[in-house]
């Protein structure tokens, strides 16, 4: 139930993030989601994209440094509460959330939140004992 999530470290500097981007355009990737994190002297680029072996090759034959790690895909209604119902039940647990980001597929129906657990492995567990709907990496790579 786990999805494989590609980061990209980038100089923070004109130009990188592009670079990455057109890496992955010409290898024909689609991006499903991103987030990108900056300090002073680099950026994390967070990426769940359509084909993660591909990506991950591309991506460091072009020079980048590249990590996959396992984040956790919920999807939950696009109303006010959404995120919270979750948080709710996995602070309850003891589940620390290391970071997140979300998008929402059409207006008005449901978001799917990416999620980086302490805990994923524990993390889904609780949350299907929950009733949440937890997206395998399969289904989210073809959103």
């Amino acid at each position: 139930m786990k999805v494989e999530q590609i980061s990209v470290f980038l100089e923070n500097k004109p130009g990188s993030l592009e670079h990455a981007t057109r890496v992955l355009r010409d290898a024909n990737i689609n991006i499903r989601t991103l987030s990108l994190a900056e300090t002073v002297d680099f950026g994390i680029l967070r990426l769940i994209v359509n084909d993660v072996e591909k990506a991950n090759k591309v991506l460091k034959d072009s020079g980048f440094q590249v990590s996959k790690t396992p984040v956790v895909a919920v999807e939950v209604p696009d109303k006010p509460g959404g995120l919270h119902s979750i948080m709710e039940v996995v602070s309850k647990e003891g589940i620390n959330v290391e970071y997140l980001y979300a998008f929402v597929e059409k207006s008005g129906q449901n978001a799917v939140i990416i999620f980086r657990f302490d805990n994923p492995e524990k993390a889904i567990d609780i949350l299907l004992k929950h009733k949440f709907t937890v997206i395998p990496g399969e289904k989210l790579y073809e959103f």
